[in-house]
């Protein structure tokens, strides 16, 4: 008999993800971007597992288009889990400290060869984008102030630029990319978009999903400058603001997640002085 199939919730946007049987899970890329995505992963999965703290996939298979298939594909280990939800998190700062550890393991690795990380570019790189969604947002009816979120960007913006040498980043540390076991650890799933670059990029956690208080334990644990903690809420807030544009009406997943990191940073804790230098009592140093 062969193994069922099925599909589970996902708040994934660039690749369909199947249950194969008890044990394994087949990811076919809805964008053809998704397809070079696939060879990346098999070539570095395998180098990062030993090095982190957390799960991560392990690839037993890939294919290559055909049979109605128009992209390559992937097949890998079952990890159980599920996606966690902003604001309810049972465990919130148990989680914050496993997130904490997995960006501190990341950006201590030392491995040659790899490739450039997906948002492994300076913040700056990201401000037409942002800009241009700013302004969409500000024709429709969603409840931020768009110069409000402007200013928030500007302040991102304004920090200093990352000087240091490109570190190993997964990039894309969002909600639907994590998986709580239980209601704490979380594995982290979907390396498509990891390689070397800011290593600011993997603090977003901080905003999504994270609430205030265990943003603070987060902050504590991964030991950031000012600097790069400031650039991390801007990524966090570039993210949100040109996901939300696009998949407020089509993908309630992805846009309800991109409100609660908006909310998050323009709301009192995420532009207080306190929360922007992390409530700090020493100084805090640059990753590394």
């Amino acid at each position: 008999m062969d193994p069922p199939i099925i599909r589970p919730a996902s708040g994934g946007t660039v690749n369909a993800i199947y249950r194969l049987g008890e044990d394994l899970t087949v990811r076919l890329p809805l964008r053809r971007g998704g397809a070079g995505a696939i060879a990346r992963e098999a070539r570095l999965l395998p180098r990062l597992a030993p090095l982190l703290p957390l799960p991560i996939p392990e690839g037993v298979a890939t294919g290559a288009p055909g049979g109605g298939c128009l992209l390559a594909w992937a097949v890998h280990r079952w990890i159980e889990g599920r996606d966690p939800v902003e604001g309810a998190l049972v465990e919130p700062e148990i989680v914050a400290r496993d997130l904490a550890g997995f960006a501190v393991a990341f950006r201590g690795i030392v491995l040659p060869d790899g490739p450039p990380a997906h948002r492994g570019r300076p913040l700056a790189t990201q401000d037409q984008e942002v800009r241009a969604a700013i302004e969409v947002l500000r024709h429709t009816d969603e409840p931020f102030d768009a110069d409000e979120i402007t200013a928030a960007w500007n302040e991102a913006l304004a920090a200093p630029a990352w000087t240091g040498p490109a570190r190993w980043t997964r990039s894309d540390l969002m909600p639907s990319n994590l998986l709580l076991t239980g209601d704490r650890a979380p594995a982290v799933i979907d390396f498509g978009t990891v390689g070397m670059g800011e290593p600011a990029t993997d603090l977003v956690p901080a905003w999504n999903p994270l609430p205030a208080p265990a943003r603070r334990t987060y902050r504590e644990a991964v030991d950031v400058d000012d600097a790069t903690w400031a650039r991390s809420r801007g990524w966090a807030l570039s993210m949100a603001v040109i996901q939300l544009p696009y998949d407020r009406t089509t993908h309630p997943v992805v846009s309800a997640n991109a409100r609660h990191v908006i909310r998050e940073i323009l709301g009192p804790f995420g532009t207080s002085a306190q929360e922007r230098t992390g409530c700090a009592t020493r100084p805090h140093r640059r990753p590394g």
